[in-house]
């Protein structure tokens, strides 16, 4: 196979995992052999090979004998500026073939999807392919078994701990409920009783805040494996970026180009759950789904659907998952942003009088049910045990010990600007969006600005008068208030109400 040389030049262009590859249009390698834009190339560097997607450049950004690299690319290879490195025809990937086997409704054999999984995470695959072999799983089109060799996959190709405890708790939520934070409340009442909880959490992709967001503003996530070891062997639990520790690495590209698509397919969400609690240790995890019309599940049929997938798949894999059903249709506590849900977060440890009972009340249910995995609790206690805690300040008191055991306690950073929506006429909240008040959030410049996002002052069911407030914005900067407030404008379904009777 024939290979060409070019030499590398830095531009510092960040396409996240995707592997893209810079060219002149009119340089000898395009011309000499037909490459175009999203062409697929293998680049060569030393003894290390990946793929990467084309694309051209017509400025004289490059010279005809230059090329560049996404930063992802630029990492797997170890190459510096002015680096040579040599470039060729792909060979076709296996994974491709399975991937249109898959379209026409073939069922995966065993070891094919680890292929594919394989690729997606050394990017030998394009995002197009990627979003292909997502499309073709969506709809129910994954059985059982597929879910759990997809469920494998993923843990295989990456980071897997083990403790030396025989029952390892955890907590997740599917999301698609601003606010609902109720994370940072489990883990400290969880670990203050004496179960292990090495909890490990995402940061936002498209909302305006993941758990690992929040808990940054408290204290720093990004913990290495070792590290993670002694805080969990000292506090019985943590709550970390799960990205620095590298567990069921290959999912992070899944979802990133799901939520992209827009696709919500039952057996990538409970591979994707199950993938990174088996691959941090755990064995017994509650997780709540909210139900919400504007939620990430909508339905209770699709609930039970995900619940039975989870339970089952999660027996199969050895671990005991127990499903908590929970209201979506609203935001959780009133911050919806890092600051702003820390800020809820602390009132409830620290029992104030004005924090928020939704997310207290929801953090103990959920609370309770992973205190139910302990042998010395009996069934229907747990949350009585939890409420205890809590109330006791034992909780708070383990929070800030996980904090300082993770770096040190922070302070809650407070926005610069602010703008209150207020309502256009009297009446009873009868619906809140949670879709649009967390793109308000991210157009104020949550989650990278830490103090951004809404604050929501009303609740379904509440009777507000003509004027009263409904939410106020929190930006760092003049421009992204704007941006939220221009999406305001063109939209008054936001927070609906029925016209007042009175």
């Amino acid at each position: 196979m024939r290979q060409y040389s070019l030499r590398l030049k830095y531009l510092g262009i960040d396409t996240y995992k995707e592997n893209i590859i810079y060219m002149r249009q009119d340089c000898p390698i395009c011309r000499a052999e037909g490459f175009e834009a999203q062409a697929r190339i293998q680049i060569t560097f030393g003894d290390k090979i990946i793929i990467a997607t084309l694309n051209t450049i017509e400025s004289e950004l490059l010279s005809r004998e230059e090329a560049s690299l996404s930063k992802n690319a630029w990492t797997l290879l170890g190459a510096s500026p002015d680096d040579m490195i040599f470039l060729s025809h792909p060979k076709p990937l296996d994974s491709l073939s399975y991937i249109h086997a898959k379209i026409y409704n073939h069922q995966f054999y065993p070891r094919q999807i680890q292929s594919i999984i394989n690729d997606v995470l050394v990017g030998d695959l394009s995002d197009i392919q990627i979003a292909s072999f997502l499309t073709a799983c969506a709809g129910d089109r994954l059985n059982t078994t597929e879910i759990i060799e997809l469920t494998q996959a993923m843990v295989n190709t990456g980071e897997r701990l083990t403790w030396p405890f025989e029952c390892v708790v955890d907590k997740h939520c599917v999301g698609g409920v601003p606010g609902n934070r109720t994370t940072l409340i489990v883990v400290p009442i969880v670990a203050a009783f004496g179960l292990t909880i090495p909890k490990t959490s995402s940061r936002a992709i498209t909302s305006p805040a993941g758990t690992a967001d929040t808990m940054e503003i408290f204290a720093p996530v990004e913990i290495d494996i070792p590290t993670m070891r002694k805080i969990v062997e000292k506090e019985n639990g943590c709550i970390i970026w799960g990205g620095s520790v590298a567990l069921s690495p290959a999912d992070d590209i899944l979802i990133r180009i799901e939520k992209v698509l827009d696709l919500d397919s039952e057996g990538q969400l409970v591979a994707s759950i199950l993938s990174k609690k088996i691959a941090a240790g755990s064995n017994h995890v509650v997780i709540d789904i909210p139900i919400g019309n504007t939620a990430k599940v909508r339905s209770l049929k699709t609930a039970t659907v995900l619940k039975q997938y989870l339970e089952t798949i999660g027996n199969k894999l050895g671990m005991k998952v127990r499903v908590v059903f929970t209201d979506g249709s609203q935001p959780i506590g009133r911050g919806v942003g890092p600051a702003l849900e820390a800020r809820d977060v602390l009132s409830v440890l620290q029992g104030k009088d004005d924090a928020p009972q939704d997310l207290r009340e929801r953090a103990l249910v959920l609370a309770g049910s992973v205190l139910e995995f302990s042998p010395t609790v009996e069934l229907g206690q747990g949350e009585l045990i939890a409420k205890n805690i809590l109330d006791s300040g034992l909780a708070w008191k383990k929070f800030q010990a996980i904090c300082e055991a993770q770096g040190g306690m922070r302070d809650i950073p407070k926005s610069v600007y602010t703008h209150t929506i207020h309502s256009y006429k009297s009446g009873i909240i009868k619906n809140i969006d949670n879709r649009k008040l967390a793109k308000i959030a991210k157009l104020a410049g949550a989650p990278q600005s830490k103090s951004a996002g809404v604050d929501l002052h009303i609740r379904l069911t509440d009777k507000v008068s003509k004027d009263d407030p409904l939410f106020t914005i929190h930006s760092e900067t003049k421009g992204e208030l704007r941006y939220a407030l221009s999406f305001i404008q063109e939209r008054q379904d936001i927070i609906s109400c029925f016209e007042d009777a009175e």
